[in-house]
């Protein structure tokens, strides 16, 4: 399903270049020095011991920050402030430069291991960030030293809109506020891109999470969330609150292309409330009352084995100054909350918060695991960039072995029910097909198409055939006991067959499972597959394999190297119900990475 771009939606990136530093050195304790002294420095600035005397401008210590475009004004106001007032660390004027950048573009640049920038610190919105630059485990090195700032996300709306939803004496959870604000046509929802927004994917989680507390299915309502979420989508948050209906002078609110409620951080609507030149009427802000996600803003230290001593005291000692009172005001003039999610009326009222909105609760919630973000963003890249995939399974004698706590059941039916899980996530456009392999098994060709790749049509009672199809498949595929694992001829075989199907527009993939190696004795080379995957690929036209190692008996090197051909990934599980959730983190990967075809 591809998304509508709406008014002002669109990426720019305000970063810029700084010059390299000549001279770096490891200083792994420096961090620790500098936080044990925070407490006992901040009061010593406070009083002006600090100060520094004579001129900085030889002897200041320079500092580049990268900051979340939402707090990178007030950050910035804070560091000129602190040069200003010759604010010094170990004796020495501190010189920060902050300039902002999207969150995403810099996680994405840190996930692979670039920082041409040269910045020393990076600032970003959530801890999310941080978490997909690092989860790779190739990206650059990053040592947490704190939280500048909190934020709750909750649903903006316009008076009109509130009014019907029954704000501010109605409160929901998420679900509930959700399902209500989705129950009609006429009532438009928008969002910024889970994507690229913590906020879009903070708000999409905790539909899921809400539903499932709620007893419903978190997928199936995260799915239709997201569906109707990604026609009505932006960049940003700050792009999101302009396309609300008369965000601009002279435009009516009855405009179709334009929102009547977004999800927002509570910091975004107070900007957009504060902006003098919006003639919108002001926001109202409902704030569920059960997940509560936050905006946390984490201060990083990129790299921290490459600074200097004196940058990376500076950058700790900047850290304190952020938390001190006259920072403390600066921030809270711009709409955040302190970091452990306390917030006066100002921030609360000028955002659009009454009560009885359950704001003084926000952000006090267990935070979103890792995992249950990593699925949203799944689905959320299955929603608006609709899948094309094959699956070929293994089915050789070893696939009979029992899955240790299962009660009894085999890696292959385990198998069977992972994807069955994954399917049931796809919607109508999504296309699945199904082949399986060992040798022998149809003449001298090593796999079996089962179900050919086609669009799965609706979910549900009378919904499409090919999802009967693909059921009945499911429930016979049995193990060839005597079977060997023709690994090499059936990959290069099935991808020649997906490569000559592949569908413009979608993200096509081929999901290979298997719980061996290759040991079918009349088969290509490891190097003959590699070699013909490379002639088959196409930068234009990605088509990548997703290859997954079951049990401990594969040689993951070997999937790594057949997958990596193709500009996919090997993965290894132990328990064969991982297949779900590892196919949804790869897609994930694809999408994130991966150029879009161009026809």
């Amino acid at each position: 399903m591809g998304r509508q771009s709406l008014p002002d939606d669109g990426a720019t990136d305000s970063g810029r270049s700084r010059r390299p530093h000549a001279r770096r050195r490891s200083v792994a304790l420096a961090t620790m020095l500098v936080l044990a002294v925070a407490a006992g420095t901040g009061g010593a600035a406070q009083t002006g011991l600090l100060s520094f005397t004579g001129s900085c401008e030889d002897t200041a210590v320079e500092l580049d920050l990268v900051a979340s475009p939402d707090i990178a004004p007030a950050v910035r106001e804070i560091a000129d402030r602190a040069r200003e007032d010759r604010v010094t660390s170990d004796g020495q004027c501190m010189d920060v430069h902050v300039s902002a950048r999207e969150n995403h573009q810099v996680a994405q640049e840190m996930a692979t291991g670039g920082n041409d920038r040269g910045y020393e610190v990076w600032l970003p919105d959530s801890a999310i960030w941080a978490e997909r630059a690092q989860g790779t485990g190739g990206g650059v090195p990053l040592t947490a030293a704190g939280n500048v700032a909190a934020s709750p996300v909750a649903l903006a709306t316009l008076p009109p809109a509130g009014s019907r939803l029954g704000w501010p004496a109605r409160t929901y959870t998420w679900a509930q506020l959700t399902a209500s604000a989705t129950a009609t046509d006429d009532f438009r929802l928008g969002a910024a891109d889970p994507a690229r927004s913590a906020t879009g994917l903070l708000a999409l989680t905790s539909v899921a999470r809400s539903a499932e507390a709620a007893g419903s299915k978190g997928d199936t309502t995260v799915a239709a969330t997201a569906r109707l979420l990604s026609r009505r989508v932006s960049a940003t948050d700050a792009r999101a609150a302009r396309t609300l209906a008369g965000a601009d002078s002279g435009v009516s609110a009855g405009d179709p292309t334009r929102n009547q409620a977004v999800f927002l951080s509570e910091q975004a609507a107070f900007a957009f409330n504060s902006d003098a030149d919006v003639a919108a009427p002001k926001l109202a802000l409902f704030y569920p009352t059960d997940v509560a996600p936050l905006l946390d803003y984490p201060y990083h230290l990129v790299d921290e084995s490459r600074l200097s001593t004196d940058e990376s005291r500076a950058a700790t000692r900047f850290m304190a100054l952020l938390a001190e009172p006259e920072s403390r005001r600066t921030l809270d003039r711009s709409g955040f909350r302190a970091a452990d999610a306390t917030a006066g009326p100002r921030v609360v009222g000028t955002a659009g918060g009454r009560p009885p909105q359950r704001y003084a609760a926000a952000g006090r919630s267990e935070p979103l695991s890792p995992d249950a973000l990593e699925e949203t963003l799944g689905m959320w890249t299955i929603t608006v960039q609709s899948a094309r995939l094959t699956a070929v399974v293994d089915i050789t004698g070893s696939m009979q072995t029992p899955v240790p706590g299962s009660g009894g059941r085999t890696r292959l039916d385990v198998t069977e029910a992972s994807l069955r899980r994954t399917m049931d996530r796809f919607s109508p456009d999504d296309e699945l097909g199904l082949s399986e392999f060992a040798t022998g098994l149809d003449g001298g060709q090593d796999f079996r198409e089962l179900v050919p790749t086609r669009p799965l049509g609706p979910a549900g009672k009378g919904g499409g055939a090919q999802r009967a199809r693909l059921t009945k498949a499911f429930d016979e595929l049995k193990t060839v006991p005597n079977g060997a694992t023709g690994l090499y001829d059936t990959t290069l075989a099935v991808y020649e067959k997906a490569r000559a199907g592949y569908v413009p527009g979608k993200l096509n993939a081929l999901v290979l499972i298997t719980d061996g190696t290759n040991d079918d004795r009349f088969s290509i080379s490891r190097s003959a597959l590699i070699s013909g995957l490379k002639k088959l690929g196409d930068p234009r036209h990605p088509l990548p394999v997703i290859a997954i190692a079951v049990g401990t008996e594969t040689d993951l090197e070997e999937i790594e190297q057949i997958a990596e051909a193709t500009g996919g990934a090997g993965h290894q599980v132990a328990d064969p119900s991982e297949i779900q959730g590892v196919i949804l983190e790869a897609i994930v990967e694809i999408g994130r990475r991966a150029p879009a075809d161009q026809d």
